[in-house]
């Protein structure tokens, strides 16, 4: 099993830069301000033979009692719990603070592997760094630059020369990613809580709690998969903090990265046109989509059927998509969702012979034909798939750059209905063959 590392520390001491070297990506959002991560954030990483999983938390703060500090050290708690490694992360700059005593004595008493972690020493003596931080009892320091690199490499060979090596080639990640989207605060940390039967992300009743697109691996009835908590997406000209402007730039990456997104809505409010921009987007991502209508469990008769008003009305260009009635918090309703999930899956990554693709293409034209354009019609004569996730089918003709909008429509709403395409949206693409003729002719 691969050995789990948490990095753990006060705020704004670069544990997510540091995570980012050593997953080598930029999952984690990475400011000059403090209290930015605040969930759980985990990643793959290797060094030479060693697989490894790292853990991103927020800036610890053992002593708080209430709000959303407090929510953040409890997540830090479970990273320490869950861990096989502890890398406590101190800022060699600022110094030596009563912050970092205090989380010092909380992390000698869990009884992991401790390592002390001295960093932003770039361009600085490492013994004349390191030197008043052996105060904390946590072992030698380990003197390092998270953004600029220096030390981490010897610190992760030190690290992991425990573990044995292990061949990784099995990792997870066979399932679908699942990405949890919509407004701020409708409940999408709270059902992957839910879904997982533990508080693993920060659920308050705060909207704009979630700021990082968080990963977390999920089992259901034998099937992996990978949820994906996102931040919640606000109107444009509601988007002010610097912080917030990357939460959307990670959901809307989350949601294209993602392989079936659950749009979340809140029951309690009318289906607004940002909704209808988030499907929008999401369609135009050309994801595979599951609606997820929450805290149903809060509205009278009179509200759930304005709520289905609405959704006919603002949200009819996702009749492909399954409707769920849920309340995250009580857990009623999500039964059936992750079964139209694996639906939704299904459809997004299905494979479609050649000869039934241009089957059902003829029997279309022949049911009803495009119109005319000047004096001749479009010739539509084969298909075949071209992609998946989304499903593409190219179509070969004649003169197919003036096929209208409303015939494609009718195309792929004949291909879905006949293939049973529930839960993806299609796409068509034309390629229109060469008249061989054509330039002679216009030469004469």
């Amino acid at each position: 099993m691969k050995p789990t590392i948490a990095i753990v520390g006060r705020p704004n001491v670069g544990k997510s830069t540091l995570f980012n070297r050593l997953t080598k990506s930029r999952a984690a959002l990475v400011a000059d301000l403090p209290g930015l991560t605040r969930d759980r954030h985990y990643g793959h990483g290797r060094a030479g033979d060693k697989p490894f999983l790292v853990v991103d938390t927020g800036g610890f703060e053992p002593t708080a009692k209430d709000g959303i500090v407090h929510e953040m050290a409890r997540q830090a708690e479970a990273a320490i719990a869950e861990a096989d490694v502890l890398l406590f992360i101190v800022d060699g700059r600022a110094g030596l603070t009563p912050q970092d005593q205090s989380i010092a004595e909380r992390l000698r008493r869990s009884g992991r592997p401790l390592h002390l972690v001295v960093n932003k020493a770039e361009g600085m003596k490492r013994e004349m760094v390191a030197a008043e931080f052996h105060e904390l009892a946590c072992g030698e320091p380990r003197v390092i630059s998270a953004a600029h690199g220096d030390g981490v490499r010897e610190l992760l060979d030190f690290v992991l020369e425990p573990f044995p090596e292990e061949n990784d080639a099995a990792t997870a990640g066979a399932g679908p990613r699942v990405a949890i989207a919509g407004r701020p605060n409708v409940g999408k940390s709270t059902l992957i809580n839910t879904l997982l039967g533990e508080e693993r992300v920060i659920a308050f009743d705060m909207p704009g709690t979630t700021r990082d697109a968080i990963e977390v691996p999920f089992e259901k009835n034998g099937k992996h998969y990978t949820l994906i908590d996102t931040a919640g997406l606000r109107r444009k000209g509601r988007v002010f903090e610097a912080v917030e402007k990357f939460s959307v730039i990670k959901t809307l990456q989350a949601v294209e990265e993602a392989n079936v997104v659950v749009l979340m809505v809140d029951a309690s409010q009318d289906i607004s046109d940002q909704d209808a921009h988030i499907a929008g987007f999401c369609v135009e991502a050309g994801r595979a989509l599951v609606i997820a209508v929450n805290k149903w469990d809060a509205v009278d008769a009179y509200r759930r059927e304005r709520v289905k008003t609405d959704i006919n009305r603002k949200l009819n260009f996702l009749g492909f998509a399954r409707l769920h009635f849920i309340s995250a918090r009580e857990g009623q309703g999500i039964a059936g969702l992750f079964a139209s999930v694996d639906q939704a899956w299904a459809a997004a990554m299905i494979k479609l012979a050649t000869p039934k693709i241009t089957r059902v293409l003829l029997d279309a034209v022949q049911k009803q034909q495009p119109p005319r354009h000047g004096l001749s019609r479009p010739k539509l004569r084969y298909a075949h798939q071209g992609g998946s996730n989304p499903p593409i089918i190219v179509i070969h003709g004649n003169a197919l750059d003036h096929v209208p909008a409303s015939y494609t429509r009718y195309l792929e709403h004949t291909f879905m209905e006949v293939f049973k395409l529930q839960g993806t949206p299609l796409r068509i693409q034309y390629k229109s063959t060469k008249n061989p003729f054509g330039e002679k002719d216009g030469k004469r």
